[in-house]
């Protein structure tokens, strides 16, 4: 931008920033404003940025993290030194090991090494960040920050997603600086498959008598090619958690979100030929070490480092999963689909499963099916480590993917509602809901009032056990008595309207319907109330 005398403007790089990010196509900021980053907050307002006031730094990356899960775009949040960056850790944890675009930006401190007990001090505050994310980095010039912000943009788009941290010393923010360059338009793509891979993958499918494709969350946004792709090659499907809704629920040889059920490795067993694509079939997705196949494993990833797993591929390809399963599409002989699978031994599996999972956690499953019924097709759902939501995705499937969010990897508790106010933020008009427990709850309670301040139509579901029931039974299976599980809570529905939310307690299904409904529709968030006594 230049001025009447025609010299390029310059402004204090803390707001150059901001207009170099709206620029990039940022609209919303999530974070906290402090002595220490707010030269950060100069030049939100004129570059017209949206930012969305956290209670907590972590609120605020939990929003950020919602946000992105949304929109497919990066969720930005500023914070300050020190404890702002602490705080935020667990966030960027979570987005890391979720693979979502999560950008942190913060202030650091002018000079560490050789002078003790400034505000906001730590030993080294980028390499504390870079232990929970993909990359931290200190900017030390204008030209700098603006070459990790487009680094961190562009590796969004072409590699794996995960969080990223970018800190600017105050005396950089405070300077002069020009502003940054336009962003460039070239398109950026993400690797392809060979043309010579997919035709061998074709070949082995149709060749396959019991082929099985494992979806997981890299292949969210390949929805309309992995259907088409089982449909022309008769394979069986699972999905992973995050992987839920890319197969839709009618189709008569998907086994659902099967994969934590100790038996499915059983069914794996059985296939002559495994395609695995965008999941990584770690811990959290398997609850053991192994898949269960024996036959040949085809992998197809984004991350090198899965394609070199224990699962043991024996042909890895590395390639974006939409992009490789279009070509797969296209590449299916005819008559390619034919199947020894049949609709029956799924549909028997399943229920199998859905009474497995009726018998672990007694009560939960009719209150998920009655709240399914009441939401609308399309709602966003953000949930918790709770055990509502450890039984939902089990239970409760989705048509279309990339609406279910949850805590996968990290696990931390105090996801779920920060996580649902980014994603009705990015949402606005669109139903989106929160699944959260009684102690989860509590972590990031505050942020209730981020919801009441931007009227977001935002039911929060608050399973309340009145303990942390799923470590109460991991002790006893344990043979430990159960100690530390019981907490003192507050009355969660006085509490809500203390926010100046609204809130209800159920006393049955039909009612609970009807709250949801009525929340959905409301010029605020309600929290909605439910014990397992709702059932009884």
């Amino acid at each position: 931008m230049a001025d009447q005398t025609g010299a390029m403007r310059t402004r204090p790089l803390g707001a150059q920033i901001s207009h170099m990010l709206k620029d990039r196509g940022v609209d919303v900021i999530f974070g906290i404003p402090g002595v220490h980053n707010q030269e950060m907050y100069r030049g939100i307002e004129e570059a017209g940025i949206t930012h969305v006031l956290a209670r907590h730094e972590q609120g605020a990356g939990f929003m950020a993290d919602g946000y992105a899960r949304a929109t497919g775009q990066p969720g930005v949040a500023y914070v300050i030194t020190g404890p702002g960056v602490c705080n935020i850790m667990t966030p960027m944890g979570q987005a890391y090991s979720d693979s979502v675009s999560v950008l942190v930006l913060s202030s650091c401190l002018d000079e560490t090494a050789a002078r003790r007990g400034q505000l906001h001090q730590m030993k080294d505050q980028e390499i504390a960040a870079g232990t929970v994310c993909d990359w931290s980095e200190t900017a030390l010039s204008a030209n700098a920050a603006y070459a990790l912000i487009d680094r961190a943009l562009v590796e969004f788009e072409t590699k794996r997603p995960r969080s990223k941290h970018i800190q600017v010393p105050i005396a950089q923010l405070e300077a002069q600086a020009p502003a940054a360059d336009l962003v460039q338009t070239s398109k950026r793509q993400r690797p392809a498959p060979h043309a010579d891979d997919v035709a061998e993958v074709a070949a082995m499918l149709a060749a396959a008598k019991k082929p099985m494709i494992v979806f997981g969350g890299g292949a969210a946004q390949a929805s309309d090619a992995a259907r088409e792709v089982l449909r022309e090659s008769g394979a069986a499907s699972a999905t992973s958690y995050a992987g839920r809704g890319i197969v839709g629920p009618d189709a008569p040889l998907h086994f659902g979100a099967c994969l934590a059920r100790a038996d499915s490795a059983a069914v794996m067993g059985e296939a002559d030929l495994v395609l695995a694509v965008g999941t990584e079939l770690v811990e959290v997705d398997l609850w053991r070490a192994h898949l269960g196949h024996s036959a040949p494993m085809i992998r197809v990833d984004l991350d090198p480092e899965v394609l070199c797993d224990p699962q043991g591929a024996s042909f890895a390809i590395h390639a974006d999963a939409n992009a490789f399963l279009s070509a797969l599409s296209a590449a299916l002989p005819a008559d390619a689909a034919s199947s020894d699978w049949t609709a029956e031994q799924v549909a028997a599996a399943r229920a199998r499963w859905r009474a497995e999972t009726d018998a672990e956690r007694p009560g939960i499953v009719p209150i998920c099916d009655a709240l399914r019924a009441a939401v609308p097709a399309d709602t966003m759902i953000y949930s918790d480590m709770t055990q509502f939501a450890y039984v939902a995705k089990e239970v409760w499937d989705m048509d279309r993917p990339g609406h279910w969010h949850h805590p996968y990897g990290f696990g931390t508790l105090g996801y779920a509602t920060p996580a649902a106010i980014g994603g009705a933020v990015a949402r606005r008009g669109q139903p989106t809901m929160a699944i959260i427990g009684d102690y989860g709850f509590h972590y990031t309670m505050q942020e209730l009032g981020v919801a009441v301040e931007l009227g977001l139509s935002l039911p929060i579901i608050l399973w309340d056990n009145g303990k942390l029931k799923e470590i109460e039974d991991s002790m006893v299976g344990a043979q430990i008595a159960p100690n530390a599980v019981i907490a003192q809570n507050p009355d969660f529905v006085k509490l809500a309207e203390a926010f100046g939310a609204r809130a209800v307690a159920p006393g049955s299904l039909d009612e609970m319907q009807s709250a949801v409904s009525a929340a959905f529709d409301a010029d605020g968030p309600t929290l909605i109330y439910l014990t397992p006594a709702l059932t009884a």
